[in-house]
């Protein structure tokens, strides 16, 4: 078993991912402008968005397996994934946590193994006396958190003006007085956001104590390294222009609390744009240096899955 997957072990790690000309996480408060710290002008990319990808290739990858479902599904409905695990057990709603329920759940569901969830709510419809009685799981703390990423340095927020020319609509004309008739309104205007280039670094933290409560085995922590590597291939998107994997190191230290601070070991990898570079447009703009060779704090091992 390679020490990276093993699930006894704390793992701390550091990823890299690159932009080129799209919006890698959009803010819905600035009008879908990519995000940034207003501050320094980095760009910024939720946890969330990042574990949405995750979720998106394992359900794209492992679907069809009953161990790896995912919970937090586009537009789905938690309640009913809820009510499953009661189904299951043959049980009916309750006004309290279930904690059967809880395990089949996390047995069940990969994100909720991984990334914990909240299930104490869902509506069943039922009531005994004055309660109401739910679908409800309990809760589940995850084992593996991500931080917000953040570009190496401040990016630019372009917007562009596009135009159509189909219609939406069949009554989408306009009086044209020239030919006395109604012509089709066409040239409608909307705004794209991109990012020309951007380089983000986060940094993760993988809990062996968590794990074991939630039932994590070696194929969930391999199955969540590979979609790091690999799930930017199956989410392009128009908006999101072109995305990629370009580093992945991983800390893993003997000891299930950790061998060192996390942030000691996050400081011996080191990303800066090269010297003369003025506007960063690729990966090869930049310079990652490793700190290894003065050797790493005893316990802790390190693993370059990319980069």
């Amino acid at each position: 078993m390679a020490t990276y997957s093993d699930v006894t072990k704390r793992q701390d790690f550091v990823l890299l991912f690159d932009v080129t000309d799209g919006n890698p996480n959009g803010d819905p408060d600035a009008g879908n402008l990519p995000r940034i710290d207003q501050n320094t002008l980095q760009g910024m990319v939720t946890d969330v968005a990042i574990k949405r990808k995750v979720r998106d290739f394992v359900d794209l990858t492992h679907g069809t397996e009953s161990r790896f479902k995912i919970y937090v599904q586009h537009q789905g409905i938690l309640a009913n994934e809820q009510r499953r695990a009661f189904e299951a057990l043959g049980k009916g709603p309750t006004d309290r946590p279930d904690n059967d329920a809880k395990k089949w759940m996390c047995d069940n569901f990969f994100d909720i193994r991984m990334f914990g969830a909240v299930m104490t709510t869902g509506k069943s419809g039922q009531r005994a006396g004055s309660r109401d009685l739910q679908w409800n799981a309990g809760q589940v703390r995850g084992p593996l958190q991500l931080t917000f990423s953040r570009s190496i340095d401040p990016i630019e927020q372009h917007e562009w003006a596009i135009t159509r020319v189909a219609l939406t609509n069949a009554d989408d004309t306009r009086p044209d007085i020239s030919l006395d008739e109604e012509v089709a309104v066409s040239g409608q205007f909307g705004r794209k956001s991109t990012v020309p280039y951007g380089l983000y670094r986060t940094h993760g933290f993988f809990n062996p104590h968590f794990a074991k409560d939630t039932g994590v085995l070696e194929e969930d922590l391999e199955l969540f390294w590979q979609a790091l590597q690999m799930m930017w291939d199956q989410d392009h998107s128009a908006a999101r222009g072109q995305m990629n994997c370009r580093g992945l190191y991983v800390f893993t230290h003997d000891s299930s609390l950790g061998n060192a601070p996390a942030y000691t070991l996050f400081d011996r990898i080191q990303v800066a744009r090269k010297e003369g570079v003025e506007a960063p447009r690729k990966f090869a703009d930049y310079a990652v240096e490793i700190n290894d060779t003065f050797g790493l704090p005893a316990g802790v091992t390190l693993t370059r899955l990319v980069g």
